[in-house]
């Protein structure tokens, strides 16, 4: 007779959630702003967790980037460190919540990446969000071009 095997949850076969992670940030009953990493786009949601489902207050695309003023020429650059950093600045400007948590999924945890970009994009914008402050990206980092250092401060001042 065959030993007794676990079933696994489907989400979690399919290599899409990390449901140890997902309950420790449920549990803190905090919104979590939700990372993603897509081909072409960075994505990222203000959720609330109620009962049995989620609930999206926010949503947010790099590819929002375009109708604020982001050059056509540099639409390829739509996952740089500039587009991340815009992009938590633009998604903390459009929420009315200023706390959560960050949720990065199955994403690894890289200090000074994009995903540390958009979480100080957030923080300069006024939002709460609990992170060491080695992990994020000098601001020498960011606005290494001097064009996307003119971009980033242009956007910045349409989203005031």
């Amino acid at each position: 007779m065959q030993g007794v095997q676990k079933t696994v949850r489907r989400r979690r076969h399919e290599g899409r959630t990390d449901y140890k992670a997902r309950f420790f940030l449920l549990k803190s009953g905090k919104p979590r702003v939700v990372f993603r990493k897509t081909n072409r786009f960075l994505q990222a949601q203000v959720v609330i967790s109620e009962i049995a489902k989620d609930r999206v207050i926010v949503n947010v695309s790099t590819k929002d980037l375009i109708k604020f003023g982001w050059p056509e020429k540099l639409s390829g650059s739509l996952k740089s460190l500039p587009a991340a950093y815009l992009m938590g600045y633009l998604l903390a400007k459009r929420t009315e919540i200023k706390s959560g948590v960050l949720d990065i999924g199955l994403l690894s945890h890289v200090p000074k990446s994009r995903i540390y970009a958009f979480v100080k994009g957030m923080k300069d914008a006024g939002f709460e969000i609990p992170v060491n402050e080695e992990v994020l990206p000098d601001d020498e980092m960011i606005n290494r071009k001097t064009e996307t250092a003119k971009l980033i401060n242009q956007l910045k001042e349409k989203l005031k």
